[in-house]
């Protein structure tokens, strides 16, 4: 009888070791740590989103121009070619990250994108969703 085994990170078996810094930075000592391989993925995956392609020093390649495409006309092609750079950086960047879906949307009203993304960790049990507002 075959079953399907999930791997555990060797960093989630020691609880009390922090890992990483979480975002936003509005913790009591400023910084919030994070204690779970599930928690540091979905941080770096907001810190990648976050920063825009030639804004990191040393490595300009990282990070994505989505808010460069989110504020053009946001049309059905726009949505899949966001969808489409996205999902490829992902995979180079993040391989552990499967996207499971991707949704855009636009609120002309009042200049603001939705972003959301619901994954899953490869290998593991770990899925959840990541939803980023941007505004211009």
């Amino acid at each position: 009888m075959a079953f399907d085994s999930k791997k555990i990170d060797p960093i989630d078996l020691q609880p009390r070791v922090a890992i990483g810094v979480s975002l936003p930075f509005s913790g009591q000592a400023i910084f919030n740590s994070t204690y779970t391989s599930a928690e540091a993925i979905k941080t770096n995956l907001i810190n990648y989103f976050l920063t825009g392609k030639g804004e990191r020093y040393m490595n300009p390649t990282f990070g994505n121009g989505l808010q460069a495409l989110l504020f053009d006309q946001l049309t059905e092609s726009k949505v899949q070619q966001i969808d489409a750079v996205i999902k490829a950086d992902i995979d180079f960047y993040f391989p552990r990250v499967e996207v499971v879906n991707i949704e855009t949307e636009g609120i002309p009203d009042t200049n603001t994108v939705t972003f959301s993304m619901s994954y899953k960790i490869k290998d593991t049990n770990i899925e959840d969703e990541l939803v980023i507002n941007f505004e211009q």
